[in-house]
């Protein structure tokens, strides 16, 4: 309705037609004498005849416009017909399911009376709307003459108190929490030396949990806000005890090596020695054990926390409840009858320089920086193999959860290397036992649970002494099962990821190399450059590379 009317074309053209607007109803009507001198008129110029009217901006009712113009085209009469009305233009607020935001859609008018701000804010009052007005946004709708889900209200949410945390204050403290790792790729770790700490040394502080910021909802009513929770020290931390000046920090009870836990950090005692041979005889230590120089070959030792070995590790026995750290390599008995049984195994992960035909089993993961030749290797989690130096796998044996890397698995004389990744029968046991024990203190804590009702209920029918050995029971088998849960959880979560293992070879897997997943088996045709063997619709094989960027 913008054309304009040219005034040459114009001549004849509209005779006989008028149009009034009802100002009551807002209604236009068209109205045709018919005249012998008229000219037919098209849509063109009908549209421009009603614009220079001032009749543009109306609703026109459907095929009105097309009715009229076969109506004055065929020379026929009508006293009223209804072409197009004025409509005033309309609001509606609504709110959001939490009511923290109300929201304003305008439909603009068609002739009619614009939405002011009065309109807005009083219908912001009829729905109880009172806080977080946003009076700018309001002129901003009101000024462009319609919006579509604009918010005009906004509450301010409840924002819930941080949990309680427990912060160590001990640089570079080595951990025996499991982390678990989704995407498969891990870092090369040193762990560097072992870090002691003195006796009455602080080794770690809990902090408090925050509490809530109470919110408000558009309408004016408080949002409560939970406040975090408290985190607690676990009991009978071995080698540390609880600050008497200060309940929220923990103190080393001994010189040793702080290793950090579930629910705080323990101290382990270290015992230095600067060989392991027949001389030294073998080592079982209820700590951690750092060997200066080498071990010799058929010697054992047996520590509770970490073992590092400053040189290189000949056939040998090494058993830890926290990681293996071989500086120089280790060498095992494999092929070898007298020293076939010889065995490295750790609670936590094995870091060594190279491995050659040794056996590893590693309750979380194995890092080996240069080569590993014929050996068999058995991580919970993770094995790679490279980071500064050569990274292959020759040949033997090696089973990962989550996933093995290495830059060359296999060798150009396809020497057989079983590579596996899954979780291993013995990780699916373990689930099994985790939740057979948690159900047996459960049960037991059901037991003291129901004695300490009774004794609350019937003081005078108890001894007291009994009462708080009770209390004390219940809090170590409730510090127990929470840790049982823990390691239940991880170990369900482990499975579902290991459905996603991977096989890394970053730059070469050769032919002779097995990749197997559960039932499923891969064996490369020929030699392969970088590539990752995964599932992929149900068959193993090399993955898609990633879009650039992704």
């Amino acid at each position: 309705m913008e054309a304009e009317i040219d005034p040459a074309e114009a001549v004849g053209k509209g005779l006989g037609l008028t149009f009034s607007l009802d100002e009551e109803s807002g209604v236009l009507f068209a109205r045709v004498e018919p005249d012998p001198a008229a000219m037919p008129i098209d849509e063109s110029w009908l549209n421009a005849r009603l614009a220079e009217d001032g009749h543009a901006r109306l609703r026109y009712v459907p095929m009105a416009l097309t009715s009229l113009l076969a109506i004055y085209n065929s020379g026929q009469a009508v006293e009223a017909l209804k072409i197009a009305e004025r409509v005033d233009a309309s609001l509606s607020i609504i709110l959001s399911p939490d009511a923290l935001q109300a929201m304003l859609t305008i439909v603009p008018a068609q002739g009619g009376r614009p939405v002011t701000k009065a309109d807005v804010l009083a219908q912001l009052t009829e729905k109880g709307v009172t806080e977080g007005i946003l009076l700018d946004d309001i002129n901003r709708a009101i000024a462009a003459g319609q919006a579509q889900g604009v918010v005009i209200a906004r509450g301010r949410a409840p924002v819930p108190g941080e949990n309680g945390r427990l912060e160590s204050l001990v640089a570079q403290v080595r951990s025996r929490v499991p982390r678990l790792t989704e995407t498969g790729q891990v870092d090369f770790r040193d762990l560097g030396d072992i870090v002691t700490v003195r006796a009455d040394q602080p080794l770690m502080v809990r902090r408090p949990a925050g509490r809530g910021v109470a919110g408000v909802d558009v309408l004016g009513r408080e949002l409560p806000a939970p406040d975090g929770q408290e985190v607690a020290f676990a009991p009978a931390l071995k080698g540390a005890r609880t600050d008497p000046q200060n309940p929220d920090q923990l103190l080393a009870e001994i010189a040793g090596q702080p290793v950090e836990v579930a629910g705080g950090m323990t101290v382990e005692p270290v015992y230095v020695i600067p060989a392991v041979n027949m001389a030294s005889g073998n080592v079982n230590f209820d700590g951690s054990v750092v060997v200066r120089g080498d071990v010799a070959a058929g010697m054992r030792i047996r520590a509770t926390g970490d073992i590092e070995i400053g040189g290189t590790a000949d056939p040998c026995h090494l058993e830890a409840g926290g990681n293996v750290v071989i500086k120089g390599g280790a060498l095992g008995g494999l092929g070898r009858t007298e020293l076939a049984d010889c065995t490295i195994r750790c609670a936590g992960s094995f870091t060594s320089g190279y491995a050659q035909q040794a056996r590893v089993e590693a309750g979380d993961s194995i890092f080996i920086d240069d080569m590993a030749m014929q050996c068999d290797l058995s991580a919970a989690n993770h094995i790679r193999v490279g980071n500064r130096r050569r990274g292959h796998i020759i040949g033997g044996r090696v089973l990962a959860a989550l996933s093995i890397t290495g830059k060359v698995i296999g060798s150009p004389n396809r020497i057989a290397t079983h590579v596996e990744v899954g979780v291993t029968p013995a990780t699916s046991r373990r689930i099994l036992e985790l939740a057979r024990e948690r159900d047996a203190r459960e049960k037991q804590l059901l037991d003291i649970s129901k004695y300490l009702i009774f004794a609350d209920r019937n003081p005078t029918k108890v001894d007291p002494n009994t009462v708080e050995r009770a209390c004390a029971t219940a809090s170590r088998l409730s510090a127990e099962v929470e840790t049982l849960r823990d390691e239940e959880n991880a170990l369900n979560h482990l499975m579902e990821l290991s459905g996603q293992a991977t096989v890394c070879a970053e730059n070469v897997l050769h032919e002779g190399v097995v990749v197997q997943l559960g039932a499923n088996r891969f064996r490369p045709r020929g030699e392969m450059g970088p590539c990752v063997i995964g599932m992929l619709d149900g068959t193993l094989g090399p993955l898609p590379e990633p879009a650039p960027g992704a």
